[in-house]
């Protein structure tokens, strides 16, 4: 098991983020060593140049929150971020086009923003909350076929958050290499060892610190 701390996608995706909260979300990554911030794609730039000189990556969120634009949307919004030099994309498939049976157009828009960003890590939110178990199962061999490298439970904006029994059913439907995200109300150690226990391989949180700061209390 790698440390605790290189599970964690330290975020800040708030509407109303500003600089200052961006320099003390980059500030805490390099001084916890996270595997990455991830930040809404006009902030990646200024965490780029925060994070220089240290092995922090940056990672950006694509169609986020609802997943509806269209996929030459979704695509440019992937190249301009690839451009600026984001490491990670997470991008929200189009849940309406899983849950109408669409499933060449969800597996296509996966495999278009893949291809986009030319072999860096794409991870793929299915927003496990608005899903049923079959579906769950659906859009995970899904992004697997189209050559992502992570399935990510919650986008933290709609409903639903991560939970183990989701991780479990995820992992059941994985294949090839492909990892998951948990993300979405993970608040405590307690919360990050279950998730990483059941399979996790990535934690999206705002709570990284508390998370590593609680595991020295266990």
């Amino acid at each position: 098991m790698k440390a605790l701390n290189k599970y964690i996608d330290h975020t800040n995706l708030k509407p109303f983020a500003q600089k200052a909260d961006i320099e003390k979300l980059c500030a805490d990554a390099r001084e916890w060593n996270f595997a990455s911030v991830c930040v809404n794609p006009c902030d990646i730039a200024l965490a780029k140049e925060l994070l220089s000189g240290s092995n922090v990556l940056t990672c950006t969120v694509i169609g986020f929150p609802l997943g509806r634009n269209t996929t030459a949307v979704k695509v440019a919004e992937a190249e301009e971020a690839y451009a600026l030099g984001c490491d990670e994309f997470d991008m929200v498939i189009n849940v309406g086009k899983l849950k109408d049976g669409c499933v060449d157009y969800v597996r296509d828009e996966i495999a278009a923003v893949v291809k986009a960003v030319k072999g860096k890590t794409v991870k793929v939110i299915i927003e496990t909350g608005l899903l049923t178990d079959e579906e769950k199962a659906l859009a995970t061999r899904l992004s697997c076929e189209a050559g992502a490298h992570f399935v990510k439970t919650c986008s933290g904006v709609s409903a639903g958050v991560a939970t183990v029994d989701d991780i479990k059913l995820m992992k059941a439907n994985i294949s090839g290499d492909v990892m998951l995200k948990a993300s979405s109300g993970i608040r405590t150690y307690e919360d990050a060892k279950a998730l990483i226990d059941a399979g996790a391989e990535r934690l999206g949180t705002s709570a990284g610190i508390a998370i590593i700061q609680g595991a020295s209390k266990n």
